[in-house]
């Protein structure tokens, strides 16, 4: 147990799941898991464990942006010895050619900031997906029938962020799409040795201004989760 995880020993599977909203980890858990029983609700953060296809699985939520994620990024894998931690996750896009629904896998996370650069200082650290992880996705994905888009994209301090110039700064030198967290989970991942990944979805787009409504992302992030979850035991998804 820990200051904002109330798991007990042996409750934290190897292999973490991380939404953002700890809503969705209680969609997914109901969905995806067998056996799934809630391990954690402190400050209302859902965490759940069961097994998938047989394999040990915790869907946990990392609340909404870098700062929350660190924190329970920082717990699992500490203190309760996740190993692979592999975030679910919306995002919007910034090129033309990604459209709402599809799949991104996020190779590298660009950030103006985040938690962990007041350990790497002056250094700017480049944080980037386990190999292992984005080609087993990739490989899933393709199983699947999918073809997700695969690069670097923006995690961002900001929900409300009002530079354009950043923007199209960003999109001019092929970032896919901004989100949250990624950065900072493979920044955390990176310094305890354990293996991350974004398999991530599109809700909206920078560019076009088209969204998803509640409804329309929920019933649209089941193949994300699959991916996901196929690429954390490389198994094949569609069997």
């Amino acid at each position: 147990m820990t200051i904002h995880i109330g798991a007990e020993p042996g409750d934290i599977a190897p292999t973490v799941l991380m939404p953002g909203d700890p809503k969705r980890a209680t969609w997914a858990a109901e969905r995806f898991l067998d056996d799934a029983r809630q391990v954690n609700a402190v400050r209302g953060m859902a965490g759940y464990t069961g097994t998938w296809r047989g394999h040990p699985v915790t869907i946990h939520g990392s609340g909404m942006g870098m700062a929350s994620l660190s924190i329970y990024a920082n717990e699992l894998i500490r203190d309760f010895g996740a190993r692979t931690l592999i975030r679910i996750g919306s995002c919007g896009a910034m090129q033309p050619d990604v459209a709402l629904r599809d799949v991104i896998l996020a190779m590298t996370a660009s950030s103006i900031s985040t938690p962990s650069s007041t350990i790497l200082r002056e250094l700017n650290f480049a944080p980037c997906a386990d190999w292992g992880l984005l080609r087993a996705a990739m490989h899933a994905a393709e199983a699947m029938g999918s073809t997700p888009h695969v690069g670097g994209i923006y995690s961002s301090d900001t929900f409300y962020d009002e530079r354009s110039d950043l923007t199209d700064a960003l999109t001019r030198h092929g970032t896919l799409a901004v989100e949250m967290e990624a950065a900072e989970l493979y920044t955390v991942a990176a310094r305890y040795g354990a293996r991350a990944l974004a398999v991530l979805t599109v809700s909206d787009h920078l560019i076009t201004g088209a969204a998803l409504d509640a409804q329309a992302r929920q019933s649209s992030f089941g193949e994300m989760v699959e991916i996901a979850l196929a690429a954390a035991f490389g198994v094949d998804a569609a069997a």
